[in-house]
């Protein structure tokens, strides 16, 4: 009880609800996310495009949640992180309206940019709530929480979309955004705290544009690679703007008392090895909402509701992966989980290609139930592995970085995997099904990168945060 007021102080929210309401806000992007991509068939009926360009809505999404994100950590800091969060849902909204009226898919590609930049404000200033209220010991329960309803949304992304597509027109796949953002705004009015951390300085505005700069032209140098969309000369140049861009920026932050993205965070080896091998296993797995709906839809000729709910299966196995995340990681710890699901997303993720028409369709089922079920796993621990050494006060830079390397990985996932599929496909032929066997091992194999970086940690990497002494 208050000395001076006589009344009891408010009572904090536990971890699991901030969890929960922060994810039920997130809960629109991943309904969004995954309905567009089991869309894009009819998108470029619609747009009367080839369906490979169609990787332009997906990357202009990315890039724009990569070069707005660095800027999410001071703007939460400077304005509050909740007050930032509710704001960035409304800016999505809006886009997501604009989405829906979009008539080309230069249009749409322009709308997606504002969907993300809501997005770049909502993901990182997310997790920061998150690690912010949750203590060291309870945090790998708070992330397993957050994640739950967050994929409830990959879960009736696809079907919805399918059945959308089955009784109106494509732009309800976004204007279905409007009774969710609106019950997450509620949601997160209520059961967020309002904290206010201390001032954050100036902000690091030529930091920020060099980093831009880098991010955007490496994505469009890799978004036109192999498309036949832009001459040798301009990718070229791309390349050359984004290396110069990056060392610039390089070269800026080590003289920089506070950097837009602090890269002396790679010198802590837990989180190096998180955000390295995460990017390299989202690169991978980045050009599933590409493949998957091409193969399932244009190759195999199935329905976008048909499409959907065998494609939701992925999203079973994660939400059946949640449960028994925190018990597989303090007995085998994280480095022995992080590296057997390295070889578990490899050798799922290019099973897919090999799917024929005739065979049974519970096969392809099962390897998405198995692959959702290892990704998530993977992803749980190398989520909250990456904070596991990281400083309190340095946790908001540590949550821009790691999404803006994040939103980096899965943009160059889907032009590797587009461009991998045009160039199996040749001029003018057909997407049959033999054509996909090619992108989805190359895209598997990429993520084996990754091994190496985990099996150079210790045994006891990362053992505060399964509530041992490290020295175990």
């Amino acid at each position: 009880m208050s000395p001076e007021t006589g009344r009891e102080p408010p009572r904090r929210r536990g971890p699991r609800l901030v969890s929960i309401a922060i994810a039920s806000a997130l809960f629109m992007e991943f309904i969004d996310s995954t309905a567009l991509s089991t869309a894009l068939p009819t998108l470029a009926r619609a747009f009367r495009t080839d369906p490979v360009h169609l990787k332009l809505a997906l990357t202009s999404y990315l890039l724009a949640l990569a070069v707005f994100a660095p800027a999410s950590g001071w703007v939460a800091d400077r304005f509050g992180p909740k007050r930032v969060f509710m704001t960035a849902m409304v800016v999505f909204l809006a886009g997501s309206v604009l989405c829906g009226s979009s008539r080309s898919l230069g249009q749409l590609v322009a709308c997606r940019l504002l969907q993300g930049a809501g997005g770049a404000m909502m993901t990182p200033v997310a997790r920061l709530i998150i690690v912010g209220a949750t203590p060291r010991a309870e945090l790998v329960s708070a992330m397993a929480w957050f994640t739950v309803p967050a994929l409830v949304g990959p879960l009736l992304g696809p079907p919805l979309a399918g059945l959308i597509l089955g009784v109106a027109d494509w732009p309800w796949i976004f204007y279905v955004n409007a009774p969710v953002c609106l019950a997450g705004l509620a949601a997160v009015a209520r059961l967020v705290p309002d904290e206010r951390p201390p001032p954050p300085g100036p902000f690091d505005a030529r930091g920020f544009a060099l980093a831009a700069l880098a991010i955007s032209a490496l994505v469009g140098a890799t978004e036109t690679f192999g498309v036949d969309v832009a001459p040798p000369a301009a990718q070229a140049a791309a390349v050359a703007v984004a290396l110069a861009a990056a060392a610039a920026y390089v070269r800026h932050a080590r003289a920089s008392p506070r950097p837009v993205l602090d890269l002396s965070l790679f010198g802590v080896p837990t989180f190096r090895a998180s955000l390295v091998g995460g990017t390299i296993v989202r690169l991978g797995i980045g050009a599933g909402p590409l493949l998957v709906p091409l193969l399932l839809q244009v190759a195999l000729g199935w329905t976008p509701l048909k499409a959907g709910l065998v494609s939701i299966w992925q999203s079973v196995g994660a939400l059946g992966a949640k449960p028994g995340a925190a018990p597989l990681l303090r007995r085998y710890g994280f480095r022995a989980v992080l590296m057997a699901t390295i070889v578990g997303t490899a050798v799922v993720t290019a099973l897919p290609g090999f799917y024929r028409p005739g065979m049974p369709v519970p096969l392809l089922v099962a390897v998405f139930v198995v692959a959702g079920f290892v990704r998530s796993n993977h992803f749980t621990a190398a989520n909250t592995f990456a904070y596991a050494d990281v400083p309190p006060a340095r946790v908001s830079a540590a949550s821009t970085l790691a999404t803006v390397t994040q939103q980096i990985g899965l943009s160059l996932g889907v032009s590797f995997g587009g461009a991998v599929l045009h160039l199996t496909k040749g001029g003018g032929a057909a997407l049959a099904p033999e054509r996909f066997t090619a992108p989805f091992v190359a895209v598997g194999a990429v993520t084996l990168l990754a091994l190496p970086l985990y099996g150079r940690l210790p045994a006891s990497a990362g053992a505060s945060l399964r509530g041992e002494p490290p020295g175990r």
